[in-house]
């Protein structure tokens, strides 16, 4: 309330001093020069006063409070509200935390129809995709069909995408398979190994709901678009280079993810007895489900033929095996699928042991990765629809459903961008289209288990490969080495790392890159000249406006950076003071430019400064004095003005605080004619 009266109270001298202007700028009787110079300065003066008796701004800690407050409660003032309207108070809460609340009022029938259409679509190539995917993240085939039907329920509530199709992912299940297994065995101790896929899935929901309670979503942003460009790219290889076991029916092969390693594997193999059915079996439907998607994406009205072709693949191959009779001749099958709802896994959930710091950090990884892949799923659809994805909420609505989901037998869930095209392209209209999908996983659970006994694991291989190519982007990855080659650097760091190392190097490689991208940037900011415009109160970057004019006498400099800080203070620093000695050399040369009387300082990039950043400023200030020169500051920002009030720097340079770059110019064109008269 302070900081409000005191932006009234600015807001009422401006009027004053607005109207004072107009008056003495329309006098009854014509101004002299000198007047006339006096009324601007005047007016400028006035605005200095502007600059220099801002508000407090807030501090950190209420800054924090303040983002806290912002997502608990997006609606305002609460407590005001609560006192007044209790009740539209409470439901206005249960929608910003229930969006369905919202937009189910509105609900109609022909958007069930839709929805109900593209919902059983959905679960017909979830199903068997879930199936692969469970098998991908090294656990028992039943919990990927639970992790496709209690997350989507719990996401139909709370989050705010109509689009994305909710459920295990192939990248998600590559990173378990490959990082928890150096902890626990799955195939010689799958209970406890499960037992870990659990808490890292709890743990991944927690740091996901973090995230967005405490603001920390710019942590997602740390894994840059180039960099999950080339890691989907690196993962899709090996997740297809890991199915050549099912595809081929290899018994013994390597827990490693590298290429080397997989090849390697599947070069002993060959040396072994081993079945040709399951490789014939395997790449008859895979070619069977590739010509399906061909033909649905040169005729749209087809789009269900790429959708059901995957379920059809297990119906008609399971069958085919029952028939034969080829489990007897060495083609691998599934067997046991348990049936049933999700059972309980709260029991499971280990907090404590000698894993757990592991698994907070693979939990970490999961978290970021799930969130990055759904957000950027999410936002590519809703600019297609035409509506706002809130990721504050997408985040809550994540953690909580992997929180939950974790206590159902789920592992980590997320946005799939294969089957969120399919719940697309079938016309869903809102999320009731995963709660089918859902409903329809659970009725499969409960009825269907038995009959997948006899299906091949050639079959889910094949399911799982035809997938792949959505997820490398090779022209994408053209445009970013044409656009910044640092970002393709990222990407192709990513790439590799996944590729022939591990999919944590990968990881450590990108984010690695693109911090050195953010530091390189931070550390050596750009410093341009500015001119102004012909015609114009506007100055610009001379180097990039050739038409822009220095201003004679006058030397404008602007930082290319958001902070300054320690990091940069020195650098900066000595930027500047080697611009004087070329400066004051090209002078004692006789140049014709005249010699440089005042620096400003255009502040306008600049957000925030710390103390090393005042201390090279001071320093600045003390060189050019020493050289006859004078120092001023143009449109400094709030933070900004606020430190260097506090430090003194605004006495030390003589309240030389302009509004604009124009003004602090005009000030010194100003003084040069009054010297004159």
């Amino acid at each position: 309330m302070a900081i409000d009266r005191e932006s009234e109270i600015c807001l009422s001298k401006f009027s004053q001093t607005l109207q004072t202007t107009m008056a003495a700028a329309s006098p009854a009787e014509p101004c002299t020069a000198e007047e006339m110079l006096n009324l601007e300065r005047t007016g400028r003066a006035e605005r200095v006063q502007w600059v220099l008796k801002t508000p407090e701004p807030p501090g950190l800690w209420q800054e924090l409070m303040d983002s806290i407050r912002e997502t608990a409660f997006p609606h305002g003032n609460n407590f005001l509200s609560l006192k007044k309207q209790p009740t539209t108070h409470v439901i206005s809460v249960l929608q910003g935390i229930f969006p369905i609340l919202q937009w189910c009022r509105n609900y109609k029938a022909t958007k069930f129809k839709k929805d109900l259409m593209a919902g059983l679509t959905l679960a017909s190539l979830s199903i068997p995709q879930s199936i692969g995917y469970a098998t991908l993240a090294k656990l028992d085939p039943q919990f990927g069909l639970y992790t496709s039907s209690i997350p989507p329920l719990i996401y139909a509530l709370m989050g705010t995408s109509r689009e994305i199709a909710i459920g295990p992912v192939a990248v998600i299940s590559l990173l378990l398979s490959s990082m928890i297994p150096r902890l626990e065995d799955p195939v010689e101790n799958p209970i406890a190994y499960r037992k870990l896929v659990f808490t890292t899935t709890f743990l991944a929901g927690i740091f996901q709901a973090a995230f967005a309670l405490l603001r920390l979503g710019f942590l997602v942003d740390f894994l840059s678009h180039a960099a999950l460009v080339g890691f989907m790219a690196g993962a899709a290889v090996v997740i297809g280079l890991q199915q050549l076991k099912g595809l081929l029916g290899i018994s013994h092969f390597t827990n490693k993810t590298d290429i080397i390693s997989v090849l390697e594997a599947v070069w002993r193999s060959f040396h072994h007895t081993w079945s040709p059915y399951n490789f014939i079996l395997g790449c008859s439907f895979l070619s069977f489900i590739l010509i399906t998607k061909f033909v649905g994406k040169r005729n749209r009205k087809l789009f269900w033929l790429p959708a059901i072709a995957p379920l059809f693949s297990v119906i008609l191959s399971t069958l085919i095996v029952f028939l034969t009779r080829a489990d007897k001749h060495g083609v691998k099958i599934v067997k046991h699928i348990k049936g049933g709802f999700n059972p309980s896994s709260v029991h499971q959930l280990q907090f404590t042991g000698p894993h757990i710091r592991e698994i907070a950090k693979i939990g970490l990884v999961v978290a970021i990765i799930a969130l990055t892949e759904a957000i950027a799923v999410g936002r590519s659809f809703a600019s297609m629809k035409g509506y706002h994805l809130d990721g504050n909420k997408e985040m809550v609505a994540m953690g909580i459903m992997n929180i939950v989901g974790s206590m159902t037998s789920c592992y980590v869930a997320t946005g799939s961008f294969s089957r969120s095209a399919v719940n697309f392209s079938a016309g869903c209209e809102t999320a009731v289209s995963n709660i089918v999908m859902a409903i329809t996983v659970l009725i499969s659970l409960q009825l269907f288990t038995k009959l997948l006994y006899y299906t091949p694991t050639a079959i889910l291989a094949s399911i799982i490969l035809s997938a792949l190519p959505g997820l490398i982007d090779i022209s994408e990855a053209y445009k970013i080495w044409k656009v910044d080659k640092l970002d393709f650097l990222a990407c192709f760091g990513a790439f590799l790392g996944v590729m022939f190392a591990s999919v944590e190097i990968g990881l450590i490689v990108a984010i690695a890159i693109s911090f050195a991208k953010i530091i390189l940037n931070a550390i050596k900011p750009g410093i341009e000249t500015l001119g102004r415009l012909p015609g114009t109160n506007m100055f610009c970057d001379v180097d990039q406006y050739p038409m822009a004019i220095p201003s004679p006498g006058v030397m404008v400099i602007r930082v290319k950076s958001a902070l300054l800080c320690f990091a940069n203070a020195s650098f900066i620093r000595e930027r500047i003071m080697m611009w004087m000695a070329e400066e004051e050399e090209d002078n004692n040369k006789g140049s014709g430019k005249g010699r440089t009387q005042l620096v400003i300082l255009d502040m306008s990039n600049l957000m925030n400064i710390d103390t090393s950043g005042i201390a090279s400023l001071e320093e600045v200030y003390k060189q050019l004095v020493s050289r006859g020169m004078e120092l001023a500051v143009a449109n400094p920002r709030w933070q900004v003005i606020h430190k260097l009030k506090l430090a003194k720097f605004v006495d030390k340079i003589g309240g030389k605080i302009f509004f604009s770059v124009a003004e602090a110019v005009d000030e010194c064109s100003t003084i040069k004619i009054m010297a004159t008269i």
